[in-house]
């Protein structure tokens, strides 16, 4: 098996009483981590965290991602603080810009996304090692704010980021990126430089969103994975041939999972479409492993 570690989402669109069953059985398959969201309106990222980390012995669980113009980094750190002493070594927690338009739907678009972020991450980060932070920031300002109760074992605090500028940013302010769903094996290597560009020393992680379906029929898995491909096309600005997945058969999606690892990935977080999602998660780990 590759070295890779896999991890698995639970899709905003199910319903949250299913996660604990979900988690469960994901850690029961073997997955290494379990990936909640936080977009507007559906599930709140740290409840949700909370949910699978308490269901679960192992798993590592991702808040994938923390709108920064949506919570306080005071209250985002005191809550990743909570779960980090509560679950030591099983938590990641990704912060990132938010979907601008829905940021401005609520009242809290910010005058300079990046300017926000970085200074979210860099207090996130002191706040939760225990340090007194003192911020005068373009968009945040902190008085000498501490935790009453740090981690004690800061969880990594990974940038969710797409725009060269904001690539850079996390290469410099964060614990590691996490790129979304359509980026294949070439656009990890440009994302990297970014990366790189920005200061990333060696322990920077990558972790990589990825669509997924399984199944023996390629027109079949095209068919459930098409709404996904072409709305994602449309964001990323490129066609829907050049947005990657992982499907196909089993042996397939193992074969394109490598390729991300290959290209840097650290991890793989597949979001599964189609029926059975536990079960087409366990058919990749089983060929990854036979492989």
């Amino acid at each position: 098996m590759t070295n890779v570690r896999i991890g698995v989402m639970y899709d905003r669109d199910w319903a949250p009483e299913g996660l604990p069953a979900f988690a469960r059985e994901v850690e029961a398959l073997g997955a290494d981590e379990l990936w909640v969201v936080e977009d507007l309106g559906w599930n709140g990222g740290i409840s949700a965290a909370a949910v699978a980390l308490g269901a679960t012995e192992r798993l590592r669980v991702g808040i994938g991602i923390a709108p920064a113009p949506l919570r306080s980094p005071v209250l985002l750190a005191m809550e990743l603080a909570t779960l980090a002493r509560v679950f030591p070594g099983r938590l990641v927690a990704g912060v990132g810009h938010g979907v601008r338009e829905w940021m401005a739907g609520v009242g809290v678009a910010p005058r300079s996304p990046l300017a926000l972020l970085e200074e979210t991450i860099d207090a996130v980060r002191a706040l939760l090692r225990g340090q007194k932070v003192e911020l005068d920031g373009r968009e945040l300002k902190l008085d000498g704010v501490q935790l009453v109760h740090p981690a004690t074992e800061p969880p990594p605090v990974v940038a969710g980021v797409v725009r060269p500028r904001s690539l850079e940013l996390s290469g410099r302010v964060a614990d590691g990126t996490l790129l979304a769903e359509g980026n294949g094996p070439r656009d990890l290597a440009d994302a990297l430089a970014l990366i790189r560009k920005g200061g990333a020393t060696a322990d920077h992680s990558l972790v990589v969103y990825a669509f997924g379906c399984l199944g023996d029929d390629p027109q079949e898995v095209a068919r459930t994975l098409r709404p996904m491909v072409e709305g994602q096309a449309g964001w990323l600005g490129r066609s829907p041939e050049d947005v990657f997945t992982v499907s196909g058969t089993a042996e397939q999606a193992a074969g394109q999972v490598r390729e991300l690892a290959a290209a840097g990935a650290d991890t793989v977080v597949l979001r599964i479409f189609g029926p059975g999602p536990a079960r087409q998660l366990g058919a990749v780990l089983e060929a990854l492993r036979a492989g």
